[in-house]
């Protein structure tokens, strides 16, 4: 049976809606960071958004957080060689992600050292969502990066 052409365009946002709603669960912790620095990597800010928490949106809309982010990097001289993701440590609805960045920016890494970080995510909205980032050093490293 061939369904005619006007039923399946007025479909085919509703599955789209669906395929993506869908895509989002499934994510995991580390394909959620990946997708987070590969935004701020690229300055896709707006893309950005969906894998931070309410808390890191400090209750900003899409836009304004977006132009935000934007701003800072731009300020900074933030230039995002590479990384890293490790894989992460799962507790419930709670993960810690570990990533070594390759950047370098005009205030805190003038020398584009490697950035030992943990990205600690929550499920927000059956989403996993960067709700926190911190940098690693001493023992910690050990814990969360072996042989590096």
């Amino acid at each position: 049976m061939k369904l005619p052409k006007r039923i399946i365009l007025s479909l085919l946002p509703a599955l789209l809606v669906a395929a993506t709603a869908a895509s989002a669960a499934q994510r995991s912790p580390e394909d959620t960071v990946r997708r987070y620095l590969s935004s701020i990597q690229e300055h896709r800010f707006a893309e950005a958004y969906d894998y931070v928490s309410s808390t890191l949106r400090g209750g900003k809309e899409r836009e304004e957080w977006a132009k935000e982010q934007q701003y800072i990097v731009q300020m900074g001289e933030v230039k995002i060689f590479g990384f890293q993701v490790f894989d992460a440590v799962v507790a419930d609805d709670k993960a810690k992600v570990p990533n070594i960045l390759k950047s370098q920016d005009k205030y805190l890494n003038q020398l584009g050292l490697d950035e030992y970080e943990i990205y600690e995510l929550i499920k927000e909205d059956e989403e996993w969502r960067i709700d926190q980032q911190t940098l690693v050093d001493g023992s910690d490293r050990a814990e969360y990066f072996p042989g590096h």
